[in-house]
């Protein structure tokens, strides 16, 4: 039997130049980084492997560039990067090394979708001709706007506009893997890997099975070695068949910046009253208006950001598992975490593949999402993925739009206005002690990576949930149709926008008991509805039914 276990520094030289490698991770979560090491290591030392493409699904490692892609940013290893979202740092830290090569043009790289990246790893691995799709449409996925692409170094058509029985369609030609670099827990003698101490399978079979089928090879990285036979085969998720080598990290952590937390990965349940309560301010405030907008028994998609706060909410008022959180990376149910173990849930019910995570958004499988925004339009689109001005600090789309394609309700969570806005609570009542710099809601977002054109002409409900205000994204235009206390609607809202809002007539205040520190009585506003209409309608639309 082949001699399957060998170490980083030999796995890195079985990438070749030119190679196309697929790697799994997430934000801080999954990343093989000892291979990833071992191939920055080794093109230092010798120049090799050079022109790497490579292909990062959901993220291309953890959020500030300490773990992840930029192990291997160098220039002449990396030509061409696919990724669903990149490394961001905040202002005050140096940028991800990814982040300066994208913007000095030193590699051409793409912003794609991770749905539809996973998507692209099932259809190279059937040898299907690529993926049809319309996630993304009128965004900047879009080839009508930028194509996915993210600089002017990026010059390839990834993505073509085609008709099919008279519809209008995105296709992504595929990329098949000469290498995936995955990882794991355990690996048995013959190679087969088990998953029991990550918090997310995310698209590791995926990716394995598109390189296997195109004649490439499969790098496992785990925590350590057992006998042969060791592993249950109901929990040997990637199959010997599979994985052509295995390297060992007994250093690998669970999320960069944790070395093992079994709450995470699914092994024991940690009593919920050991998290911390969110401090009452700005933002806990726009999360109780959010959380407002659930109904018992909703299956909700959560982003990054001010949303991220709302389960904590729920937690406070006793209303923990009245709702089930379903996130991208596949855990579905418990809390879902933040900062480095953002993509995993303290106490999940269950964890999915990440690939069928996005089926299952993609298909308007969920009843909402809780997204934040960056800037939004006067046509109600919404930018999350890039600011010419701070690039390093936004990471891309991730799965955003897979997210919202067809998903019923969404709910945009955040400030009005950004550059050192502050705020004071009395009484119930908003006070706005100085005015941020920047205005969010503009003439004209600069990326859209949520059309409100077409959230429009799919009928879904659109709320942007701020901490003055809230406004819907009507067949009229944006719509004024709350005021939180103390706020004067022309001077605190209207004349702070940079597009014209429209004021609902029946707009009304906001209840002032969201704005003191006292417990909301959330439960009495969770009650149970019947299964939404506009689900079912988006779940036909644009399928002729």
């Amino acid at each position: 039997m082949k001699q399957k276990v060998i170490s980083a520094e030999e796995a890195a030289r079985l990438v070749n130049d030119r190679a196309v490698v697929s790697v799994s991770s997430s934000s801080g979560l999954g990343c093989p980084d000892a291979v990833l090491k071992a191939i920055g290591a080794r093109f230092r030392a010798e120049g090799k492997p050079a022109g790497l493409t490579t292909l990062h699904p959901i993220a291309a490692g953890d959020m500030y560039g300490i773990d992840g892609i930029d192990h291997i940013a160098e220039d002449g290893l990396l030509e061409r990067v696919l990724a669903g979202s990149y490394p961001s740092g905040p202002s005050s830290k140096e940028s991800p090394k990814i982040w300066k090569m994208i913007i000095e043009n030193r590699v051409a790289a793409y912003n794609i979708p991770s749905g539809i990246l996973f998507d692209m790893h099932r259809d190279v691995a059937a040898h299907r001709p690529g993926v049809f799709t319309r996630v993304g449409m009128d965004t900047f996925v879009d080839p009508r706007r930028q194509g996915c692409r993210m600089n002017e170094a990026t010059t390839d058509e990834i993505v073509k506009l085609v008709e099919l029985d008279g519809e209008e369609w995105l296709h992504f030609r595929n990329f098949a893997p000469d290498v995936a670099v995955i990882r794991g827990t355990t690996a048995d003698e013959r190679g087969n890997i088990s998953m029991e101490h990550e918090g997310a399978y995310l698209g590791v079979l995926d990716q394995a099975l598109a390189a296997r089928n195109n004649g490439g090879i499969v790098i496992a990285q785990v925590k350590r070695v057992t006998e042969a036979g060791s592993i249950p085969a109901q929990a040997a998720y990637v199959p010997s068949t599979l994985v052509d080598y295995v390297v060992v990290d007994p250093e690998q952590k669970q999320t960069t910046d944790t070395d093992y937390d079994p709450s995470i990965s699914g092994e024991i349940r940690t009593p919920i009253d050991t998290l911390d309560p969110v401090p009452f301010g700005t933002e806990k405030v726009i999360a109780r208006r959010a959380a407002c907008e659930l109904r018992d028994g909703d299956i909700v998609n959560l982003g990054f950001g001010i949303s991220a706060l709302v389960p904590y909410v729920l937690i406070e008022e006793g209303c923990h598992g009245r709702v089930t959180w379903a996130i991208e990376q596949g855990a579905v149910g418990g809390v879902p975490l933040g900062g480095f173990a953002f993509g995993c849930a303290m106490n999940p019910d269950a964890i999915m593949p990440s690939p069928y995570q996005f089926i299952f958004f993609q298909g308007g499988g969920m009843d909402a999402t809780m997204l934040s925004f960056m800037q939004v339009g006067a046509d109600g689109s919404v930018n999350v993925s890039r600011l010419a001005a701070k690039p390093h600090v936004t990471a891309g789309c991730g799965g955003f739009v897979d997210i919202v394609a067809r998903v019923p309700k969404i709910v945009f969570c955040g400030t009005f206005t950004a550059g050192g806005l502050k705020t004071e609570y009395r009484n119930g009542r908003l006070a706005i002690l100085q005015e941020g710099k920047v205005a969010k809601f503009v003439p004209e977002v600069e990326h859209v990576t949520f059309s409100g054109r077409r959230a429009v002409g799919l009928e879904q409900e659109v709320r942007y949930v701020t901490e003055r205000c809230v406004i819907d994204l009507l067949p009229e235009g944006l719509t004024v149709t709350e005021i939180a206390p103390g706020i004067d609607l022309e001077r605190d809202v209207l004349a702070r926008a940079e597009v014209e809002l429209k004021v609902s007539e029946s707009v009304r205040e906001m209840e002032s008991e969201l704005l003191v520190e006292a417990p909301i009585e959330l439960q009495r506003r969770l009650q149970r509805t019947a299964e939404s209409p506009v689900r079912k309608e988006l779940q036909g639309a644009e399928y002729g039914e």
